[in-house]
């Protein structure tokens, strides 16, 4: 491992061999460490707002949607079930106008299969009735309307209030009138504001109670839907086509995986084309030891002689210079997981320390809606980095040592 006083050189490359190695291995781990937390930070946020499997009927309403959920909560795997109602609408305020996902939900069942995330004021308990003490502060003309939840982006972005009147628009269903058809416009009081943290759902999304958006499309007792929630969210497909198959004809089931296949389906080839830039490092190092092997075998040319002369096959040779340069790739990667794992399993400390000596912020929180840096180690990713780290090793060490081996002791001491 050490040189002669005059081929320091060697001995700075498997330095640096050495180092490459750790940095590869040590950046990798933290990488998709990092991109693993993003995943199911961004997994968990989807799945607080939307259900696992959503249950439909051919695009029109559900009416006899008890008896299809009795059906649902029966298959095994299904944990609870709660009915929606879904349809695209506009905001009304003093202050703008704005385009909206309105969302009916069960006060009672929603709260099993959905999590809004943080309710900031009021409460969803309000969206079925105001209580009285609330509607005695209203205006008079306001105490009687119903109660909707909207998204903090969306409150700031209209200048809402909790408890302010605002006014729903659909173009769904309108109404006939002497100067033709006009949009159905409702009033409603804000009785809540949410925060998910996931920017679409905050500015876009508002949820009245089933009954009041019931009324307001005048649909009777008919609903959009049913939202599941299952026991292991990697078996919905299965336990999708288990409904579809038990529901038949209109009912058509959807897991989250196909609602959201093309931004998952992103972050999976961004985590690959990460690791594949990451691993170029390690191909560095590795042709790192390749060299400096080539040259060891240069300067050790005597020695190898010498050992042959006293009776070394080519195979022992070989050995030796294997033996080398896998030293070089198990220090680095030893030393390169360690650091990787203990800055992976504390980077939202690192972070928070980087963020008080140098007085920014990482990930400002209007932009991206993350206080922190997310960071999940998959001991499986770790695992494949090792392995793959050390093949790349033994495979560069290959080469040099097979030259070794072919040396022919006659001509090596010629001139000796």
């Amino acid at each position: 491992m050490r040189a002669k006083r005059k081929q320091v050189f060697v001995s700075i490359i498997t330095f640096i061999s050495v180092f490459g190695i750790f940095l590869g291995v040590a950046a990798l781990i933290i990488v998709l460490a990092v991109m693993n937390g993003f995943e199911e930070d961004l997994r968990s946020k989807i799945l607080g707002i939307r259900s696992h499997i959503e249950v439909t009927a051919d695009m029109s309403p559900m009416k006899n949607y008890p008896d299809v959920r009795r059906e649902i909560d029966r298959i095994p795997g299904v944990v609870a079930s709660t009915p929606f109602i879904y349809t695209e609408a506009m905001i009304r305020s003093q202050n703008g106008v704005t385009g909206v996902i309105i969302r009916g939900m069960d006060t009672e069942s929603a709260p099993r299969v959905i999590n809004l995330g943080k309710i900031r004021q009021g409460s969803v308990g309000h969206l079925d009735r105001i209580p009285e003490a609330v509607r005695r502060k209203l205006p008079a003309a306001d105490r009687e309307l119903a109660g909707i939840l909207i998204g903090r982006e969306m409150a700031r972005n209209l200048g809402i209030f909790l408890h302010d009147p605002i006014t729903i628009i659909s173009p769904a269903g309108g109404i006939a009138t002497p100067m033709g058809m006009v949009p159905r416009m409702k009033k409603f009081v804000v009785v809540g504001i949410y925060e998910s943290g996931f920017y679409e759902y905050d500015s876009k999304l508002a949820f009245l109670s089933l009954t009041s958006c019931q009324d307001f499309l005048e649909m009777g007792d008919a609903v959009s839907g049913i939202d599941i929630v299952v026991r292991d969210i990697y078996k919905a497909d299965v336990i999708a086509r288990q409904i579809q198959n038990r529901l038949g004809f209109p009912f058509y089931a959807q897991n989250w995986m196909q609602m959201n296949k093309n931004l998952f389906s992103a972050l999976k080839l961004e985590k690959r084309v990460m690791f594949i830039i990451l691993s170029l490092i390690v191909l560095v190092a590795a042709f790192n030891i390749i060299s400096a092997l080539i040259m060891i075998v240069m300067e050790k040319n005597k020695d190898i002689a010498i050992l042959k002369s006293m009776g070394a096959t080519s195979a022992n040779i070989m050995k030796i210079f294997i033996y080398q340069g896998l030293i070089v790739g198990v220090v680095g990667t030893f030393f390169g997981c360690i650091a990787g794992l203990a800055v992976a399993l504390n980077l939202q400390k690192i972070s928070l320390f980087v963020e008080r000596v140098f007085n920014f912020k990482i990930l400002p929180g209007d932009v991206y809606y993350l206080s922190e840096l997310p960071s999940k180690v998959n001991y499986g990713d770790v695992a494949v980095i090792v392995a793959g780290t050390l093949v790349i090793c033994f495979l560069s060490t290959i080469y040099p040592s097979w030259r070794a081996s072919r040396l022919d002791p006659a001509e090596a001491l010629r001139y000796e």
